[in-house]
């Protein structure tokens, strides 16, 4: 696949030189505490209700001083989500760390052994790439791509319909042989292959709408026709992939549809290609399960992204996914998150992408 020669360190280094409200720091002080403490507060009845995975842990993977995929970023989403108007919507799905197993579903053995072994042994950054670590990562990072796959069983077995998955590190950029990009194991993607293997879903969909190309999910499943990926991203923009002739090899082939986009972008282009090249192509392919790789650094005013798409937009391509879904896939949703670093923002587009998955 065609790739940029871009240097993200120094792209990075420079980003997190900017002052700090410039991140989106100088919204209301998060509240004290987790906001899940107010789970015992919702109400026991699951009709019409999103699953909610979330875990203190997945806070404990702090990259370097000041950098934008921090932990506040979950501070900020369960703070939003804990106003009673959302919280009545929400019920809790216990997240468990994925098995290596799992994790090899998409990741190569040696890469998972090569990303263990850098963790664990204190290192600031994976060898494989600009993704930042520190020991808790692995935890983090298991209990992440194991979150989602609870999300999955449960919009399977129809404990809920639809789940939001308010995890970190992300992990589109991660693909078979390296992390990179912040990301260390490729949640949807295992996700993806676990509904396969586990539940015997045969297609499945996954739209991801971060700013940024979802390269490793791509790569995951470049030549496997089973599992349908469509990205709208900036281009060109870190990682340098996803331009619109990309669209699969082998029995992959018309299985990848990209729909890059230049800086500045609308958030109205964006909702017409979710339903003018999403929708008619997700009528042909039938999925049985949707995934999105919900990024809302796409959304505007954030410092890694520049595309204008507002919390309304955010709501209606979750509207043109649950549609597909209720369509085609039994209204079978699961939601994960991605990237997105205006703590503000990040706040208001996951408020209104919840409210739109109820």
């Amino acid at each position: 696949m065609a790739g940029m020669n871009v240097d993200r360190r120094s792209f990075l280094k420079l980003l997190c030189s900017l002052p700090a409200a410039a991140w989106g720091l100088g919204v209301p002080r998060w509240l004290a505490g987790d906001a899940l403490a107010k789970e015992s507060q919702m109400p026991s009845k699951q009709a019409a209700r999103v699953g909610l995975v979330y875990s203190p842990v997945y806070k404990k993977h702090v990259p370097h001083l000041s950098h934008p995929e921090r932990p506040q970023r979950l501070d900020a989403i369960m703070d939003a989500l804990a106003a009673p108007e959302l919280a009545d919507l929400l019920v809790r799905i216990e997240p468990r760390p994925a098995s290596e197993k799992e994790i090899r579903y998409c990741h190569a053995a040696e890469y998972v052994r090569q990303a263990k072994h850098d963790i664990l042994s204190g290192a600031e950054m994976l060898s494989t790439g600009d993704t930042d670590v520190c020991r808790d990562s692995l935890e983090a990072a298991l209990l992440a791509a194991g979150g989602v796959l609870a999300a999955v069983d449960a919009v399977v077995a129809g404990t809920v319909k639809t789940a939001f998955c308010a995890v970190r590190p992300p992990g589109h950029h991660a693909t078979p042989y390296r992390g990179m990009g912040f990301c260390i194991f490729n949640n949807v993607a295992i996700a993806a292959r676990y509904a396969q293997k586990k539940h015997r879903i045969g297609r499945v969909l996954i739209a991801d709408w971060d700013v940024h190309h979802g390269n490793g999910t791509q790569e995951t499943f470049y030549e496997d026709g089973s599992v349908f990926f469509f990205s709208t991203h900036q281009r060109p923009w870190y990682p340098g992939t996803g331009s619109a002739d990309e669209t699969g090899r082998g029995e992959g082939e018309g299985t990848t549809l990209n729909c890059p986009f230049p800086a500045g972008t609308e958030g109205k282009e964006i909702v017409a290609a979710f339903r003018e090249k999403l929708q008619p192509a997700a009528n042909s392919f039938k999925p049985e399960l949707v995934l999105i790789s919900a990024g809302f650094d796409s959304r505007h005013g954030d410092p890694l992204g520049m595309f204008h798409i507002n919390d309304e937009q955010f709501a209606e391509l979750t509207g043109i996914v649950m549609q597909i879904a209720r369509d085609h896939a039994g209204c079978r949703v699961a939601s994960v998150l991605e990237g997105g670093y205006s703590l503000e923002g990040l706040a208001a587009a996951s408020a209104a992408h919840v409210r739109a998955l109820a």
